[in-house]
């Protein structure tokens, strides 16, 4: 297969789509960072965003893709680019809840909601002290402490199982023939990832978990697997444009066929950019190997300009990206100038603080009514009595659901989230967005939807249409929702799968002419789903068992 070919997925169809906006502030804060040539040709980079501020000369007698990587260095400082892989736009934002925030009309509404939540706990110890001359129940506190040590000395085996990536990449880039990225180097990090997952997700059931420190595994290993996945394709990606832009540097060698350097999409944006380029630097346009050159070296270099391709590939760069919470793995990421202990500990008081309360709400609220529930309905010998107790249980449970749904946002997204972007210093902190308007899907977890935008439906467009690529997605979304129920509840009955992708149907008649355009309606039946959609879900279940 000629390189041409081998290029043209990289360059056709959905340039548009894939192409993303540099954050212009940050454009303007960077500088021209050292280059230092390596012995592989390529240059020695700091991992991080420091930079002196001064360019080292190149070498007259450099190979053309250094040259290349340096006028990509400096051109990805001043302007935008549209890059051959889709990207993520990072840059310096805080959440909508934080003290900085621009959206502090929220603050009020914060503030309130967690005095409501303090007075709730105060009553219910102060019934508890009255009922029981105990402030709190324990039934649920005792699932926090089971099989604690084994909990966590089994995710650290499971967080650092994913480390063979990188020596794995490594072998996959040295190779010249069937080990390369391209050939056998997907099948088998994918066969890797497919064992890996059967692996980790079997063993809670292995040694009988409760359901709390399963969830917990459970959601771990996916974001884990997602963060292994971004890693190993995107490097591979690099890998693969690393050895065209080698083979450029002698194109008419008899191991590199005049096809390698033909310029893959000759009405694509790209070349028109790289024409650009050659006229501004008063160098012949029409030469198509100078131009692939510029693009695949561009390619090659970070958004921020300070990190290439393949000095990336360090073990303490696989660690720094597993700790910062994000789920697509870039060359480079903003930073922000210094670590705040005080904000750490605050968040992390916080996330104790949530997990309190939503023990409190649980233990109160929620598995009495189930509990109750569940004796009524063994008692019971019509189905017309059976369908009243599971409707009263179920308008007991949507105010307790709603709270735990809020709960459960804010300890993540707000604070675990918050806390490791403060411990690994990462400056974008835009983790959620204002889903409670409408936009639920794209919203309410940003991270995992540009995981799925960037290697799923980014994926399955180059090669299917729009309609097959978003089922593909709402499909793959589905099995992880499934799966996260199941390891829950321990029974696999398809609520979960169901309940996923019946939003493709929903979506389709949000965009019809009747409903599109009606926010206020279209928001009235979002919140209703979500209030009765937890209560239905966790009583159908709570009934079933």
């Amino acid at each position: 297969m000629s390189t041409a070919t081998d290029l043209r997925p990289f360059v056709e169809d959905d340039r548009a789509r894939l192409a993303q906006r540099q954050h212009r502030k940050l454009l303007r804060a960077l500088a021209d960072g050292p280059f230092v040539p390596s012995s592989n040709g390529f240059p020695d980079v700091p991992p991080s965003g420091l930079s002196s501020g001064r360019s080292t000369p190149i070498p007259a007698d450099a190979p053309p893709s250094t040259h290349s990587i340096s006028s990509a260095r400096r051109q990805v400082r001043a302007q935008q680019r549209q890059r051959l892989f889709p990207t993520i736009e990072y840059a310096a934002r805080v959440s909508h809840f934080d003290i900085d925030s621009e959206h502090r009309d929220f603050r009020g509404f914060f503030v309130l909601f967690w005095i409501g939540l303090a007075i709730m706990v105060m009553t219910t110890m102060l019934r508890n002290i009255k009922d029981t001359g105990y402030p709190m129940r324990v039934r649920i506190w005792s699932l926090f402490t089971e099989k604690t040590w084994q909990l966590g000395l089994s995710d650290l085996a499971m967080v650092v199982s994913t480390g063979v990536t990188l020596p794995m990449h490594m072998l996959f880039r040295r190779s010249k023939g069937w080990l390369r990225w391209d050939r056998l180097g997907m099948p088998i990090q994918s066969l890797y990832q497919f064992g890996w997952l059967a692996f980790w997700i079997c063993w809670p059931f292995i040694f009988n978990w409760a359901w709390t420190a399963q969830a917990f595994f459970t959601l771990h290993t996916l974001a884990i697997l997602m963060k292994m996945h971004s890693y190993a394709f995107y490097n591979g990606h690099l890998s693969n444009t690393e050895r065209h832009l080698l083979e450029l540097d002698n194109p008419f060698s008899a191991s590199s066929p005049p096809p390698a350097y033909k310029y893959p999409s000759t009405g694509s944006s790209v070349r028109a950019k790289g024409k650009e380029r050659l006229r501004e630097k008063g160098e012949d346009e029409d030469s198509p190997i100078t131009s692939l050159r510029e693009d695949l070296a561009l390619e090659l270099t970070s958004p921020l300009g300070q990190v290439t391709y393949p000095s990336n590939l360090t073990a303490w760069n696989f660690v720094d990206y597993l700790a910062c919470p994000t789920l697509c793995y870039e060359l480079e990421y903003p930073r922000t100038e210094e670590f705040r202990w005080f904000e750490v500990a605050i968040k992390s008081l916080a996330v104790f603080g949530c997990i309190f309360l939503l023990t409190i709400i649980s233990e109160e609220y929620v598995l009495p009514v189930l509990t109750e529930s569940a004796l009524r309905l063994e008692d019971t010998t019509t189905p017309s009595e059976a369908f009243l107790i599971l409707v009263e249980s179920i308008s007991l449970l949507l105010f307790p659901f709603t709270v735990i749904m809020l709960l459960v946002f804010f300890v993540i997204f707000e604070y675990v989230l918050g806390a490791f972007a403060e411990i690994t210093c990462f400056a974008d902190r835009c983790f959620y967005s204002d889903w409670w308007k409408l936009e639920f899907s794209r919203e309410w977890n940003i991270p995992v939807h540009n995981f799925f935008r960037r290697h799923v439906y980014g994926a399955s467009r180059a090669h299917l249409s729009r309609p097959t690529a978003t089922i593909i997605t709402f499909f793959i979304s589905a099995i992880a929702h499934e799966l996260v129920m199941g390891c829950i509840t321990k029974k696999f009955r398809g609520y979960g799968f169901i309940a996923m992708m019946l939003q493709l149907p929903i979506v389709m008649v949000q965009r019809t002419k009747w409903v599109r355009g009606k926010k206020l309606f279209n928001n009235i039946c979002f919140w209703c789903s979500m209030i009765f959609g937890l209560s239905m879900v966790s009583e159908t279940r709570s009934a079933k068992s």
